[in-house]
């Protein structure tokens, strides 16, 4: 039976209704049924109808590490927020990833993920810069960059959402301790690193990993030797600096979120010999040239106290304001806590689906507010993958080209 030519004999506004209607996961698969089902999937009205639809229903990302690879899952984000005080919902299972040599270093920005250290080959150890679609499972493999040259490297993905444009900000450390910009904008004509000037000198007493991308505008944390903020703007890929009171960080422990599209820097509280959370103190930046904050601590009630909280932090905020906590090692039953402030209220959901097959998952990371997007075009070559170990494929990174874009066989449910 030619399901291709079947497929072709149903008239392409109802193929369109059918396909609009459906999750990430069959459209994904629905690419293959024929060329015509893949050219409507790929228009520009239906990926942008499909990122409507998916922004009004923000899932959470969930990513679990084992063994250096990655797995991805996504459950439904509670709507009501004044409901039931406990709810249980499914995880759909996405996509695999390859080996990562140093699976702390990731950058989320938009529905995408920066990689800067996996390796795709069994048989290469070289390690390369990667873009991911984890909806999709479709990847790209960055160019190479200088980072050979310097004693130590870090990086992070940042969106323009005025010019849709995702770029990689990478910061390199010579020697003489002297730190090199580097940054890379996706989807154009000609991908390439270009060296860009940072007029501050700052974070020779390191850098917090933490970071957000919030209206354009990447957001992370250095020390030299005073706690500061550093603003990159991705439009203008231009830097700011905004000094912090001691009170505000706790260097490596503070959370950085999106609270109602504003930075929010957040410290937890614990009451260590009862083992529960009492406080989130939680600064919200109102005005940046005034270097204006706004305090809050919220202390939660006594029947709200997030019990066996070993592993316990905040991993967001909703756009409605809930700040979301989890635990960073999860064990079964695996829970996710949402707290709203303005009722002082937590809400509990556990989430089945997980590494099921699994009593207990390794380090677990989480991503609020993801939506999911079948738009990818990061690079300009396109290539089609059986498998998440390229080994297989014969693709040294001596010999391929300098950026490809794969997708990554999924899960099965």
């Amino acid at each position: 039976m030619n399901r291709g030519a079947n497929s072709d004999s149903i008239p392409t506004d109802l193929i369109y209704e059918i396909l609009s209607r459906l999750s990430v996961k069959p459209i994904t698969r629905f690419r293959c049924v024929s060329k015509l089902w893949e050219s409507i999937i790929c228009r520009q009205d239906f990926t942008e109808l499909f990122h409507n639809r998916s922004s009004s229903n923000p899932r959470l990302l969930i990513g679990v590490i084992q063994g250096g690879e990655w797995n991805f899952f996504s459950s439904p984000q509670p709507q009501n927020h004044y409901g039931k005080s406990s709810l249980v919902v499914a995880a759909d299972s996405h996509m695999k990833f390859s080996e990562d040599k140093r699976p702390r270093y990731y950058s989320y920005a938009s529905g995408l993920l920066y990689f800067p250290n996996i390796r795709i080959s069994n048989h290469n150890d070289d390690v390369v810069r990667v873009i991911c679609n984890p909806s999709t499972g479709q990847y790209a493999i960055l160019p190479p960059d200088l980072r050979t040259r310097y004693r130590d490297s870090g990086g992070f993905l940042g969106f323009d959402p005025i010019g849709k444009q995702f770029k990689v900000l990478v910061f390199n450390r010579r020697v003489d301790d002297e730190l090199v910009y580097h940054i890379l904008t996706l989807g154009t004509e000609n991908v390439r690193w270009r060296e860009i000037i940072c007029p501050f000198t700052y974070g020779h007493y390191g850098f917090s990993w933490e970071h957000i991308c919030i209206n354009g505008v990447l957001y992370y944390i250095a020390k030299d030797p005073n706690d500061m903020m550093v603003c990159f703007d991705v439009r203008s890929e231009k830097f700011k600096l905004l000094h912090l009171a001691p009170s505000f960080v706790r260097f490596w422990s503070t959370i950085l979120i999106n609270y109602k599209n504003k930075l929010g820097v957040i410290n937890l509280e614990d009451d260590y010999d009862g083992g529960y959370l009492l406080k989130l103190r939680m600064f919200v930046l109102e005005d940046f040239e005034k270097q204006k904050w706004t305090t809050y601590v919220h202390t939660l009630r006594d029947e709200n106290k997030i019990k066996d909280n070993d592993n316990v932090y905040v991993v967001g905020a909703t756009a409605s304001g809930q700040i979301v906590l989890a635990r960073n090692k999860a064990y079964k039953p695996f829970y996710v806590f949402y707290f709203n402030p303005e009722k002082s209220t937590v809400q509990s959901v556990e989430i089945q689906g997980v590494r099921e097959e699994e009593d207990w998952c390794h380090r677990v990371y989480y991503f609020v507010d993801h939506v999911e997007d079948l738009r990818f075009d990061v690079m300009k070559t396109t290539y089609a993958a059986t498998s998440i170990r390229p080994a297989e494929q014969n693709t040294s990174t001596s010999s391929r080209e300098d950026h490809l874009v794969r997708t990554v066989k999924r899960k099965r449910a």
